[in-house]
């Protein structure tokens, strides 16, 4: 069946309908216990929030991805992803019972961290196993509109769970009893994604027994990596890709951080601009405008100058934005430039999944998107542990604001010339469509189930 780009049609589908409703529930879960952790560990007036509180929330948040990511697939080929979903999500469930306890009781460090890094490293499984599924509840023919419904849904339903715990919160007030009964809406939401799970069969998801015959072991990946890691050297412009999104995402990091520590510690209400949480929210919902607006704009831009040149202009604008609206340290002008600064980072994700996969060999893709993965996350926490270490508690550091709008301006500039030389590789390619839409934990999911054949982009790109 061709795939017309219409999502209607596709829900006409029983099962389509139930494994989305999973993902919805799961991941407006999500979004209400991280904006629990949030509340707890920043804008809790009974803790005291520093810079390596900040960056060990980052960490729980993204470490899993990093380390899990690349192996979650191996394991999601051998067991049932029915029982994954049901069971994931139940777990969840009763885990997040237990960290809105340790909120309740005042429970502080590692012993707390460790609880909310074992709920969001389930996550990792919950994901990678949805996105495997999504196959066996649509046809293949409608399989990319199919995942940029569900990942693009995914992510504004946990926009939305954002959302939700605030208006929780307002509703039973804050301190560690608040923060706690917010987390328990999550785990709410977490049992019902489960219950949905069980609606399957055990094998109606998958893996078929051809899947299990041929699934890689964990010695496999690691091997892969490190071949991924060679066919990247083998190709100058995947080299020069994967160094900008490693700018891009440390400089990003250090921002978003700082954005934090400002917003927790140094920041005042002015009119509709808030500080604490609900400043938090709307700088949330501005990266999420900004995102969206990429996410529509950039692959026209891009098919029109290149996937070199478009990400190019982006970061020399990013630099512009940092200097121009980060520097005078005005909440007024923090909200318009996490906007700017989100669409640049959706638009620089797009335009480098893109490249990365039309240059890449197939047989080499999926390594090479691991890699990928991993390194997009742990660059992000490396950036929470440099600030943690080096930049004042109240986040106003106008050294930081330089060094990036500067770095950002001087990649951009550097990718772009480079960009103009002979690239390494010619003729028609595959290029990952769905990688539009994909949030950063699924490129390597996204990378294996959407795939269409395309020309390669302008020379100068």
């Amino acid at each position: 069946m061709k795939d017309d780009g219409f999502a209607v049609p596709l829900l006409a589908r029983p099962d389509l309908r139930r494994l989305l409703s999973v993902r919805m529930f799961g991941q407006l879960a999500d979004g209400i216990f991280q904006a629990s952790l949030a509340g707890t560990i920043l804008f809790n007036p009974e803790r005291q929030a520093h810079a390596a509180d900040i960056a060990t929330g980052f960490a729980i948040l993204l470490l899993p991805y990093s380390v899990l990511g690349p192996f979650a697939g191996v394991l999601l080929d051998r067991w049932s992803r029915q029982r994954v979903l049901f069971g994931a999500n139940l777990i969840r469930a009763l885990l997040v019972c237990a960290v809105a306890a340790e909120i309740a009781a005042g429970v502080h460090g590692q012993p707390f961290y460790l609880s909310a890094l074992v709920v969001i490293s389930v996550n990792r499984f919950v994901l990678s196993a949805l996105s495997a599924a999504l196959p066996h509840v649509v046809e293949p023919g409608r399989l990319i509109t199919a995942n940029a419904l569900s990942t693009t849904a995914g992510g504004v339903v946990s926009a939305v769970g954002g959302g939700a715990a605030i208006g929780i919160r307002l509703v039973v007030g804050g301190g560690e009893v608040g923060y706690a009964l917010v987390a328990l809406g999550a785990a709410v939401a977490y049992a019902v994604a489960g219950v949905r799970a069980g609606g399957f069969t055990q094998v109606q998801l998958g893996p078929d027994e051809d899947t299990r015959n041929h699934a890689e072991s964990v010695r496999n990946v690691l091997t892969g990596l490190r071949d991924g890691g060679r066919h990247v050297r083998s190709h100058p412009s995947v080299v020069r890709a994967f160094a900008v999104i490693s700018v891009h995402r440390f400089g990003y990091g250090i921002t978003a951080i700082c954005t934090l520590l400002l917003y927790r510690n140094y920041f005042s209400d002015a009119g509709f601009f808030r500080t604490g949480l609900a400043g938090l929210g709307q700088i949330v919902a501005a990266i999420a405008v900004g995102g969206g607006l990429a996410a529509v704009i950039t692959p026209i831009a891009a098919r029109r100058i290149g996937y070199v040149a478009w990400p190019a202009v982006l970061l020399i604008g990013a630099g512009v934005v940092e200097l121009v609206l980060g520097l005078p340290f005005r909440i007024q002008t923090f909200l318009p430039a996490a906007a700017m600064l989100g669409f640049v980072a959706q638009g620089v994700k797009i335009c480098v999944d893109t490249h990365i996969a039309q240059r890449v060999a197939d047989d080499y893709r999926g390594r090479v998107f691991s890699l990928y993965d991993t390194l997009f996350n742990v660059l992000f926490v490396g950036a929470g542990v440099l600030t943690a270490l080096v930049l004042p508690e109240n986040g106003r550091s106008a050294t930081s604001v330089v060094v990036i709008g500067v770095g950002y301006a001087v990649t951009g500039l550097v990718y772009l010339f480079a960009g103009t030389a002979p690239d390494d590789t010619a003729g028609t390619m595959t290029a990952v469509v769905i990688a539009d839409c994909a949030p950063a934990g699924d490129a390597f999911t996204a990378a294996r189930s959407a795939t269409a054949v395309v020309p390669p982009p302008p020379a100068r790109g």
